[in-house]
Order: structure tokens, then sequence, then C-alpha cells
């Protein structure tokens, strides 16, 4: 049925009161003299009428259906996923636009007084570059570095970097992620500054965090190894590397005996992190994403449309929600 004139401008106005000025409909229906859901109807029928159209804006580079789908299918608490380069290749990863939605990202999800962690990853460190605004909070490294003699232009100057940015305390970790053996990576967590760093493991509410697949140049434990030891980690089915551990397809944990040779935040503690965001994308690395966020050990993502279609479309067999925060180690 048509709407009179009369009807058309109380519409309007009914809409005016509702999506602009924000009043609800028991406060229209008193204003007008109608029950409130004669103004349901009406405002039912102005959407149906094209009286009102509701239009849903974000950035361009953002992909917000996408993001919502993600969120729901892996149960995360803030997917994130951004336009991937037009000038993409198949086997880039980590396109750097992602460290700059991830650097806003966290300035929401920090709040003063809060510890954030940082793990190293080429991801966490663009974010590090990207970051404009923290509240106070204070700075901690969570791995040790992929090479000692680049320390100052990755991991600890991201974490100095967040530190400026916040005004925080920033503790940094000189020692390199991989050891030689366990004898070695104990020594080294003993030393006073090490050891300091790890005392703020527990206290870390927020962490970054990157994701390697199992292949040269995507994982910087594969290229830390030695071919007969990374042989060794493939046999048992490794799929993903994320700060050092080793996950396979379903995400549970595998060559445990690795992170004894490494200075970096234990699994469990991982667990315990209240937000763990994970920073990762491309179609090189969609598989190992996946195969982290079933580890329990993360409850957010920024990624790509690449590996995001990837994620979506992938069987959702063994897929438990994120925030269940299972424990990888389970049987």
């Amino acid at each position: 049925m048509r709407m009179g004139p009369a009807e058309l401008v109380q519409a309007a106005a009914m809409a005016r009161r509702f999506y602009l000025e924000g009043k609800s409909k028991i406060q229209i229906a008193e204003e007008f003299g109608v029950s409130r859901f004669k103004v349901a109807r009406v405002l039912e029928t102005a959407l149906e009428r094209d009286l009102v159209r509701i239009e849903i804006r974000v950035p361009a580079e953002l992909d917000a259906e996408r993001s919502d789908a993600l969120r729901a299918r892996y149960g995360l608490r803030h997917a994130v996923v951004v336009e991937s380069p037009a000038d993409e290749q198949d086997d880039a990863a980590d396109p750097e636009n992602l460290g700059e939605v991830a650097a806003d990202l966290l300035g929401e999800l920090v709040t003063e007084g809060d510890v954030l962690g940082l793990a190293w990853g080429r991801s966490t460190i663009h974010m590090a570059a990207a970051l404009d605004r923290l509240p106070p909070c204070t700075v901690v490294q969570l791995t040790g570095v992929y090479d000692a003699g680049t320390a100052e232009r990755g991991s600890v100057e991201a974490v100095r970097r967040a530190a400026q940015v916040s005004g925080g305390e920033a503790h940094p970790i000189y020692a390199p992620m991989l050891l030689p053996d366990p004898a070695t990576a104990a020594a080294l967590r003993d030393q006073t500054g090490i050891a300091r760093a790890f005392e703020y493991f527990d206290k870390v509410t927020v962490a970054a965090v990157s994701i390697g697949s199992w292949e040269p140049g995507i994982s910087t434990v594969h290229d830390m190894l030695s071919d007969a030891e990374r042989a060794h980690y493939a046999s048992l089915g490794v799929a993903a590397e994320m700060s050092a551990h080793l996950f396979d397809a379903d995400g549970r944990r595998v060559g445990r005996d690795l992170g004894e040779r490494c200075i970096t935040v234990e699994a469990d503690r991982l667990r315990r992190i209240p937000e763990v965001v994970a920073i990762a994308g491309g179609q090189r690395k969609a598989a190992a994403i996946g195969a982290v966020l079933r580890s329990g050990l993360v409850t957010s993502l920024v990624t790509d449309t690449a590996a995001a279609d990837y994620l979506l479309t992938e069987s959702a067999a063994g897929v438990r929600p994120a925030l269940e925060r299972a424990d990888p180690d389970g049987e």
C-alpha cells in the first residue's frame, strides 16, 4: 500500500528521532501519542519502502564481511582482514599493511597499566614501526632474536619503539632465539637481563606474535636449523611455527624438545595471556595460520584476503573455538 503524505512525514520524523537522534521507541511513542509497537512497525516500513537507507562503511582496505565470517568460524575475539595488495605475488607472505592495521588494533586493545609482549617476527617489527599511539604500558620481549647481529633492527628495536610510544618501561632480550643445546639456553635464561624479562611473562596482558609455515623464508626457526634437524621435525608432521613452538596441521604441539634450546615464552604461559594477537597473511602461510588457530594459543588475528579465503573454505573438521584456549599439549 502507498503511504500518504501524512504517513510519510510521520515516518520520516520517527526515523530521524530513532536513527539520528538516538531516541528509544518508547520515547518516540510518547512524543507522537502512539504505542511503541506502532513505532516499530513504522520504522520497519520506512526501511522496506526505502525511506531510510542504512549504509555501513569501513575503510576500503578492510574487508568487514570476511573479518566477521573468520571471527565466527574460528571463535576469535577479534579478526581483521585487510585487502591483499593488488601486486602481491602468490608466494609473498605478510604484506606490510598488516603491520599498520595491527598497530591500530593494539591501540584499541592496550589499556593503561597493561604489559604488552612482543615476539620476534617480521610482521611484529612492521607493526611496531607503525605504532603512533599506545597508553602507558610496560613492553617486554617474548623471544630471543633471529640473529643477534640484527637485534638493533629487529625485535629489540620493536620493543624500544613500542615503549617509546607508550612512555612505559622496555624489557628487551639480547640473546639469540635458538641455541646449540639446552644447557647453553638454560645458562642464558639465568642471566640478569634475560631473567628480568622472563619475570614479566606471567604479567603480560596483551601479546603480538607472528606465524610461520614450515618452509624456507617463511619460518624463522626453519631457517635457523640444519638440514638434518629440518628433516627430523618435518617427519613429526610440523606444519606451522609460532614463537619457536611447532604445530602439526591439527594444532597439536610437536617437537617439544626444540623449546629446551630456545629463548622464548613457554606455550602454557602464552595460553594464559588474556589477549594474543597473531599477525600473518599470504597464501603461503594460510595453512599454517589455520594450524595455529586450532592450537588454542591465540585469541585474535590480523590477516589478509588471500589467507582468509583459504581459512574460510578449508574443512571445518577439527576447528575449535580459539577462545576456549585449549591446551595444545593435550591428547
